[in-house]
């Protein structure tokens, strides 16, 4: 029993199901004519997910801690030192089809966006201004799916059989509706938590 007791004491638990671990950084640029600002990236099309809005960010590689993660992911795809990376601190974070993805917030200290020289992963960066996001939020639309089962699934072993309740997936999926860029999905989830935070929500 004591060996029992030990093992469980010691051992570290991890969310299961879980195959990959990712990091991102919602950086802020400070405007002194408009003020804070977020900057937003637009995917390149030699990588996944083409096109899509998103904030640098990566897989954790073995033996980092997300926050360094973060860091590296921004600093490579930014091409900027890591004195110009200034990480305040952590918001909620994001478990969703066997992925952990962890946003991370701070200020990028350039004086102009436009000068940031990315590299080969983004086509383009684009900013909105903070105030904007706060007062337009995000707009949430609902996606079900349901979950089909393989042809050699035992549903014989299961009561009910083929009747059985599955679960099945019923997400909300935020579309800002600012500017010309497409801001929608785990970006704009994570950007609208940022603000919610913000405003003590």
């Amino acid at each position: 029993m004591q060996n029992l007791k030990n093992i469980l004491n010691h051992y570290e638990p991890h969310p299961l199901g879980q195959e990959r671990c990712y990091a991102v950084f919602l950086p802020l640029i400070w405007n002194g004519k408009s003020g804070w600002e977020v900057l937003y990236q637009v995917r390149s099309e030699g990588i996944s997910q083409p096109g899509e809005v998103a904030f640098p960010g990566g897989a954790v590689e073995k033996g980092e801690t997300f926050e360094q993660a973060a860091i590296r992911e921004t600093m490579e795809e930014l091409k900027l030192p890591s004195q110009k990376i200034d990480l305040w601190g952590e918001i909620d974070y994001l478990v969703s089809n066997q992925q952990t993805i962890h946003c991370f917030v701070g200020q990028l200290f350039v004086e102009n966006w436009q000068s940031i020289q990315p590299n080969e992963e983004v086509e383009r960066l684009f900013t909105i201004p903070l105030e904007k996001l706060k007062n337009q939020p995000p707009t949430y639309y609902r996606l079900e799916t349901e979950v089909q089962a393989t042809g050699d699934f035992p549903f014989e072993r299961i009561r009910n059989g083929r009747k059985y309740k599955f679960s099945h997936y019923d997400r909300r999926i935020p579309f800002y509706d600012i500017g010309d860029e497409n801001l929608w999905g785990m970006t704009a989830q994570f950007t609208h938590r940022f603000t919610e935070i913000l405003e003590g929500k």
